[in-house]
């Protein structure tokens, strides 16, 4: 290609004009589908974390040109053609706000005055939103003659900087997981989302090595106090960066984590020797180097003992950049200066003098200069003055070209399509992923009264206060809300700079009352403000922990705050403050998620690096779906089945409740109480569960006597009821009943001429059997009517005393019990009627057992009888996935759930008291395995519990409304509920 074109002696629109007549020149020479690459065909269904490699295939966008047309020659003649201004101006990176401005907008002119008329070289995006941003950079490049190179600092991700992309947490959070694969993946993510905004570059990751606790700056932004924990996660990150196109900085070179001034305030100033940095700080970053880092950010810290100057920052200072940088650790990649509008700078150097000073250091970017344009200059007189080379400029700009060549810039500008961003941006499946880091960073470092896991028995009422250093917002509300999907008795107070005596009386009383002080630490690492809690608050909160009630403190985004109240009975860190990271942490508190979190630092007294407890998940956690390996727009289908059945009078109105590995993915309320669609169900509804009862209570509570040798299957059913020992009955065992092989009747109506418990039960116990024990299989009723009176001869308590005194009470199921009416209004108002009795004069049947035989039995059978809620049946289903543990408590066996849910009837598929599966048509549907277990409810009520895939799916509904006589698809209904679940696990 001839340049001849571009003379320098052209003025500068003229220049500007023709250069840009030759980049469209070199865009036209380009085949259309080089230059204009449509964004490929997406399919919504990206892995989850269960089976997804961040390898994964990904429908890149903005992908760079395979074979760029430019080559070294056409950049060294684009160098050639520019003035010592436009040279100048391309290391300049500007800030913007991404977000909405009007063409007319003061700012908006600025930006494109100094991208049109000055060429700066590129953008560095602050606070922003995803759309605002996206047409932003759009605009802003299509103004720029030579293209621009886009940044942006994303830490923690993109949401460091960009509302509504995926969170992460911090870097020290990271490693605390112990799993330096999660730090890739982060990096990919990280990366993806970059992308998709138009980034080319992120200012990320850390590599200062925090081992200064009274560092206000880096702190959590570190990955740890140790050189190589540091190396180890930056490089994952970097890899994951990088693998999709994407440039990583590591920063802030030569290390930024032993100060302890923050260099947006003032300049640091590390007296260490070089020995020192040599082994501990330049560590990590001749690591990254080694490993490939193509970037690097300078850090405004002074090093007096080997800098070229006591007082000049390392960002000024050829000794640190050149010597020890370029030469010493071989460094040639680009090099970016921290912020230049820092006070570290700003305090001691003018504009024009910082960037003429960080160029000749070794800077090939010069990031957010206070005052561009008379920076620019100063640079150019520089130059003409000799103070700076050409040549040297002239290196930083080639470097900077060719890396906009290598993204394929000149080709394609990279212009981002809006449109796509709807299935680009916190997919489920990345969110699924930040939300695991979330929860495997959580860290318990102390727990000297056992006070983990939470639960309503150790602990009815909890006392939860919110700290913060912050006199605005609501700090912990979030906690509060996630507190109380796991425990119901939660009384939040505030202690923040507005809390006054009236206040702090009113906590201290708090604190009497209640079971558990549990505090929450939201103060937090930010610039410009202490990190250490103030003393009035540590001497008012350590009155608080002094008496005997058990004390927590959790530190959100801030571990070094637990040196502040070594006292607390039980230490947790968190490595955030957001809400992502406050919803990832609660469970744990509870044992919906297990922790095994490791301290990456040292708390200089307290603990050291490596300290921290384990304790595994034992019940479950309320999550979305992605987080258990299932799709949440495959199981949004739910919705369209169950509005589909209550449009088709298959019933008022349900709940559907989904429960995989642990997580409570799935738990809506569909419909109404009834048809006169004034009471919508809420997934909090109780409902009868009909013969559900016959698991869930009777036979669990037979397996818990097993257990305890107090019953064996094999027992002669005569040995507890005297009227069974004759010749007729005198085989029958409780086997013969659990597996309703006993030769008794499915039921007999009774009722019609028996009014008392007294007179049905005589009846069952004398009833004649229709076969010979074993002989056959017959569902019977008065089986498990017989089996609750044998619980009770045993164990000296009702079934409805036993089930929960033993279980649904310290498992926290408090809406599971026989004759809900007593516990109150609270509950009985959530539970819709089953029927209109017009036979036994009951009328509506409401908040009381639907099965006549029960309710003329006072409400308590082992066949019918018990109420529950979704929530309370997948703690049970959980507790039997758990292998019997639940919340750190063991309730039974394995074997004995083994025992009890396998087949076991030589006649079906029957195990237990537990249904199992069936050959051809199952309402367990198509998907689930053979071993699937669990029951169904006359009322329209089941579980089915699918152990190979650790998943329960249940089902309330209250079908029998109003007359349980008429037709209906409750089985086709339960079956089509199953298949979809099923069908929405991700497959690897």
């Amino acid at each position: 290609m001839n340049y001849t074109l571009l003379n320098p002696q052209f003025d500068s629109a003229a220049r500007n004009s023709m250069l840009l007549t030759l980049i469209l020149l070199w865009a036209a020479a380009c085949s259309p589908a080089e230059r204009i690459a449509p964004a490929p065909a997406y399919e919504p269904s990206e892995p989850n974390i269960t089976g997804w490699s961040p390898d994964a295939p990904y429908p890149e966008e903005n992908s760079p040109a395979d074979i760029s047309s430019i080559t070294d020659n056409d950049i060294e003649e684009i160098i050639a053609s520019m003035s010592l201004r436009e040279k100048a101006a391309q290391l300049f990176v500007i800030p913007v706000q991404g977000i909405y401005h009007h063409e007319e907008d003061q700012r908006y002119r600025e930006w494109v005055r100094l991208i049109k008329e000055w060429q700066v070289g590129g953008l560095i995006f602050m606070g922003g939103d995803i759309y605002g941003q996206a047409v932003l950079a759009n605009r802003l490049q299509s103004e720029s003659s030579i293209p621009l190179w886009m940044t942006q600092d994303m830490e923690f991700g993109a949401a460091m900087r960009v509302r509504g992309t995926t969170r992460f947490t911090p870097a020290m959070g990271i490693a605390a997981t112990g799993n330096p694969e999660l730090a890739r993946w982060k990096g990919i993510i990280t990366a993806r989302e970059a992308k998709s905004l138009g980034i080319h570059q992120i200012f990320a990751p850390v590599l200062d090595v925090n081992n200064n606790p009274a560092n206000p700056v880096i702190n959590v932004r570190s990955y740890s106090a140790d050189p190589d924990t540091v190396a180890l996660y930056a490089n994952a990150f970097i890899e994951g960066v990088e693998s999709v196109g994407i440039m990583a900085t590591g920063k802030h070179f030569p290390g930024h984590g032993d100060t302890n001034i923050d260099s947006h305030l003032a300049l640091p100033v590390i007296h260490h020797d070089y020995s020192r940095i040599d082994t501990l700080e330049l560590s990590p970053f001749r690591s990254a180097i080694d490993a490939g880092l193509r970037s690097i950010m300078s850090a405004h810290i002074a090093f007096p003992a080997f800098g070229t100057d006591p007082g000049l920052p390392g960002t000024l200072d050829p000794g640190i950049l050149g010597d020890i940088l370029a030469d010493s650790l071989g460094f040639k990649g680009l090099v970016v200066t921290d912020g230049l509008e820092m006070s570290g700078i700003t305090s001691r150097y003018s504009p024009g003098e910082a960037a003429v000073l960080a160029i000749r250091a070794g800077s090939d970017i010069l990031l957010i200069s206070p005052d561009e344009m008379t920076a620019i200059l100063e640079v150019v007189r520089a130059v003409e003055s000799g103070e700076l080379s050409e040549e040297r400029l002239d290196l930083s700009v080639r470097k900077l070209l060719t890396l906009k060549r290598d993204h394929g810039l000149f080709e394609n500008r990279g212009f981002t399509d809006p449109d796509s961003l709807h299935h680009r941006i916190n997919t489920p499946p990345w969110q699924a992923v930040a939300d695991r880091i979330a929860r495997e960073s959580v860290t318990l470092l102390k727990d000297e009264k056992s006070i983990l896991p939470i639960t309503e028995q150790k602990a009815p009422r909890i006392l939860f206060i919110a700290v913060s250093d912050d006199a605005t917002g609501d700090p912990g509300a979030g906690m509060l809300t996630e507190l109380r999907k796991y425990h119901p008795n939660v009384v939040r107070h505030l202690l923040d700079p507005r809390t006054g005596t009236e206040e702090k009386l009113a906590i201290a009383e708090a604190a009497q009352e209640a079971d558990l002080i549990l505090i929450g630490s939201f103060i937090y690492v930010r610039s410009h403000q202490p990190i250490q809690m103030a003393p009035e608050k540590i001497n008012f909160l350590n009155t608080l922990i002094a008496g005997e009630t058990p004390s927590m403190l959790v530190s959100f985004g801030n571990p070094y705050l637990l040196m502040d109240l070594p006292g607390t009975d039980a230490s947790m860190i968190a490595w955030s403050a957001a809400s992502e990271q406050v919803s990832n942490t609660i469970p744990a508190l509870f044992g919906a998620a297990t922790i095994r979190g490791r301290l990456p630092i040292d708390i200089p007294g307290y603990f050291n690096i490596g300290d921290g407890l384990s304790i595994p998940r034992t019940r479950y956690r309320i999550d979305r779906p992605e987080a258990a390996g299932m799709i949440t727009h495959r199981l949004m289908e739910l919705d369209e089945i169950m509005h589909r059945a209550v449009d088709d009078s298959i019933t008022p109105g349900g709940v559907v409740a989904v429960l995989r590995k642990g997580v409570l993915v799935w738990n809506r309320g569909y419909g109404y109480h009834d048809y006169e669609k004034i009471n919508p169900v809420r997934e909090t509804d109780v409902y009868d569960l009909a013969s559900m009862t016959k698991i869930m209570a009777t036979t669990t509570a037979v397996m818990k006597l097993v257990e305890e040798h107090s019953l064996h299957p094999g027992d002669r059913v005569s040995r507890y009821i005297p009227e069974f020992d004759t010749e007729e009955k005198r085989e029958i065992t409780i086997e013969h009943l659990l597996l309703h092989t006993s030769g008794l009747p499915a039921f007999r109506v009774y009722v019609d001429r028996l009014k008392t418990r007294e007179e049905i039960l005589h009846a069952i116990r004398n009833e004649p059997l229709e076969h010979e024990p074993g002989e056959r299989y017959l569902y019977s009723d008065l089986g498990f009517i017989l089996l609750a009176e044998i619980v009770e001869e045993v164990s000296g308590e009702p079934i409805d005393r036993f089930i929960r005194n033993h279980f649904f009470r310290p498992m926290g199921m408090e809406s599971a019990r026989f004759n809900p009416t007593a516990a109150g209004d609270w509950m009985t108002r959530r539970i819709p009627p089953t029927e209109i009795d017009t036979v036994y004069g009951r009328g509506r049947v409401s908040a009381e057992v639907h099965d006549e035989r029960a309710w003329f039995m006072e409400g308590v059978a082992g066949h019918a009888g018990l109420f529950a809620s979704a929530r309370d049946v997948a703690a049970w289903a959980q507790m039997l996935l758990n292998g019997g543990l639940y919340q750190g408590t063991r309730y039974l066996l394995p074997e004995t759930i083994d025992l009890f849910t396998g087949r076991r009837s030589p006649l079906n598929q029957r195990g237990y008291g537990f249904d199992r599966k069936s050959e051809g048509f199952s309402t367990a549907g198509r998907f689930t395995g053979m071993d699937t277990f669990g029951h169904l409810g006359f009322t329209g009520t089941s579980v089915w519990i699918d152990p190979d895939e650790e998943i329960a799916i249940i089902l309330l509904t209250n079908r029998t409304w109003p007359d349980r006589n008429r037709s209906d698809g409750i089985r086709e209904l339960r079956a089509a509920i199953s298949d979809q679940v099923m069908q929405s696990i991700e497959q690897p």
